[in-house]
């Protein structure tokens, strides 16, 4: 082969070369943004009802994302308590194509796992979430659903009852008998509240005009009272904390806000933090591409003994005992 038809030969596959490959970058280049490269995200809050606990915990979510730098356009929805309410807000999420959807306690997080299998979950304010069905494993989830516990630990809350007071026999637990976290909650104290010499009376209510009512017959029982991290308990605890100080009776929380409610004592979450936590999470599916389905269910890495100040003091306990010292005092 002379060189004049080499070098023709050369020029022709070199422009070849470059068609070919200018028409696979073209078809290759997406038409859409992929999650990494998004300038704003869409996230859909669900969240189950309004009361403390679970509005700290969407807060933190908020906060957590805005630390994280995630630029994020909030689709915020409040179902009020009511399930089919929340069914309907995951399913809106689900056709509006949100980027992630952010569920806050037990009914909201199932009404999102049914809603899509495509779109990234994360729940909060779930106690067990394989109890629940809402994942198949704590540490494998297998699936688009995982997010963060609020499992308290409820031996350590057993425990400071007597260290309050020695005397103390019999602790009653009310809760709402519609709410599988609560019925997860009393196992576990029935479990371990004899080893710490106690005894558990429980009372079950399907709805708030049942609370003082039940509540003034299960006080008569019992010497002290068990606050669970129960949704329908969280929204009367005005009530609950009220009623507790006319009997002057010691009270102990699985959570922060219900002491900030009047609740006596707790060496629990705070679920602002629970939230922010859960944003890191966000954060990884969304900027770091990580795979839901290989992150398994947090709990909550950080708890603090907070007592009601003003509550310690119409109890007349004493202020200089061990547990209270350490605390962080609120309500004043």
């Amino acid at each position: 082969m002379t060189k004049k038809r080499l070098g023709s030969l050369l020029v022709a596959l070199m422009l070849v070369s470059v068609i070919v490959t200018g028409c696979a970058s073209k078809e290759d280049t997406p038409t859409t943004k992929t999650p990494e490269n998004k300038d704003e995200f869409v996230i859909g809050i669900s969240q189950l009802a309004e009361h403390p606990a679970l509005d700290d915990a969407r807060r933190g979510f908020e906060d957590g994302l805005k630390e994280l730098g995630v630029n994020a356009k909030i689709d915020f929805k409040n179902a009020q308590g009511d399930i089919p309410t929340a069914t309907t807000i995951s399913q809106k999420f689900a056709n509006d194509k949100v980027d992630l959807i952010y569920a806050i306690a037990t009914p909201a997080a199932q009404a999102a796992k049914q809603a899509t299998e495509d779109i990234p979950v994360l729940f909060s304010a779930v106690t067990d979430p394989v109890e629940a069905k809402i994942v198949k494993d704590w540490d494998n989830v297998g699936g688009n659903v995982t997010g963060t516990s609020d499992m308290a630990d409820t031996e350590k809350q057993l425990k400071m009852f007597k260290e309050i007071d020695p005397s103390i026999k019999k602790i009653g637990i009310i809760y709402n008998t519609s709410e599988p976290n609560s019925e997860v909650q009393i196992k576990i104290v029935e479990k371990l509240a004899p080893s710490e010499g106690l005894e558990v009376v429980t009372m079950g209510v399907n709805n708030v005009n049942e609370m003082a009512q039940t509540l003034d017959s299960l006080l008569k029982k019992i010497d002290a009272l068990y606050i669970l991290s129960d949704n329908m308990v969280a929204s009367s605890i005005d009530l609950v904390s009220n009623k507790l100080i006319e009997r002057e009776m010691i009270s102990v929380s699985a959570e922060e806000s219900q002491v900030g409610g009047g609740i006596l004592i707790t060496n629990g979450l705070s679920y602002y933090e629970l939230g922010k936590q859960t944003a890191r999470m966000a954060k990884e599916i969304l900027i770091d591409g990580k795979e839901v389905s290989s992150m398994p269910v947090e709990r909550a890495q950080k708890t603090n003994t907070v007592v009601n100040e003003k509550t310690l003091e119409a109890l007349k306990l004493d202020k200089d005992l061990n547990l209270f010292k350490d605390a962080n005092m609120v309500g004043k």
